[in-house]
């Protein structure tokens, strides 16, 4: 099982590179931290890195068929132990046991994915110095929190006989009419862990060669989180 394991990983190291070009293109990485450069007029400049990992391309969605064009990929292999059935029979296509990530990047119908192939990985050529982006992440974890951490609340008095309601929210609802707290209130509960995008966020350096992108500004979720990179829709 060992040695299935290791064909199948080098498997997915010596697969021919296609690039989704059509729209914003796409591809997912790895946020590996943070680092500083200096830009051409000698600045240091903080940036975060996105390392990129095989994308590879497990199936092509087409109009006719799905009812919606889009390319999907599998993202960082896992070992045949930890992969059910119905996973294996996609991977197997694809000459890999199985991914911890699967992603659709879609695509209009209107656009054509030449030299995409089952099989194939994503490329950076759709990506060039100084690019603007968009990435998305789940956010970082934070558990259950109070109004004033959460919302940025105010909180109560810290003075005038105030004992233990320096971080309460106040009052929640109105008077008798409606006598009902509303929908939607801000109120303490989970934060973060949700889906977030953060836009127009710059390309300082595009390393193809070690397989690195070079981002200046806040790319949400932890260290080691999956992060999706696209061409910044509000820049097209």
């Amino acid at each position: 099982m060992e040695n299935q394991n290791a064909k199948s990983v080098s498997s997915t190291t010596n697969r021919a590179k296609s690039t989704l070009a059509s729209g914003r293109g796409g591809i997912l990485g790895v946020k590996a931290g943070m680092t500083q450069v200096y830009t051409a007029d000698g600045a240091l400049q903080a940036v975060t890195v996105i390392e990129l990992r095989s994308n590879v391309i497990t199936q092509l969605k087409s109009k006719t068929k799905e009812g919606y064009s889009a390319v999907q990929v599998g993202f960082i292999e896992k070992k045949a132990k930890n992969t059910t059935k119905p996973e294996a029979g996609i991977a197997k296509k694809v000459n890999a046991t199985g991914f911890y990530h699967y992603q659709e990047f879609r695509v209009s119908a209107d656009d054509k994915l030449d030299g995409l192939t089952v099989g194939n990985e994503l490329g950076l050529d759709f990506l060039k110095d100084g690019d603007l982006v968009d990435v998305t992440s789940v956010s970082k974890g934070k558990g259950f929190q109070g109004g004033m951490k959460r919302f940025h609340m105010a909180g109560g008095h810290k003075t005038h006989g105030a004992s233990v309601n320096h971080r309460s929210l106040g009052s929640i609802g109105n008077r008798a009419d409606p006598g009902k707290c509303f929908k939607n209130k801000k109120m303490p509960g989970q934060m973060g862990n949700v889906k977030v995008t953060v836009q127009n966020i710059k390309v300082v350096k595009v390393d193809v060669e070690n397989g690195l992108i070079l981002v200046h500004g806040s790319v949400p979720g932890p260290r080691s989180g999956v992060i999706t990179v696209r061409k910044a829709v509000k820049s097209l």
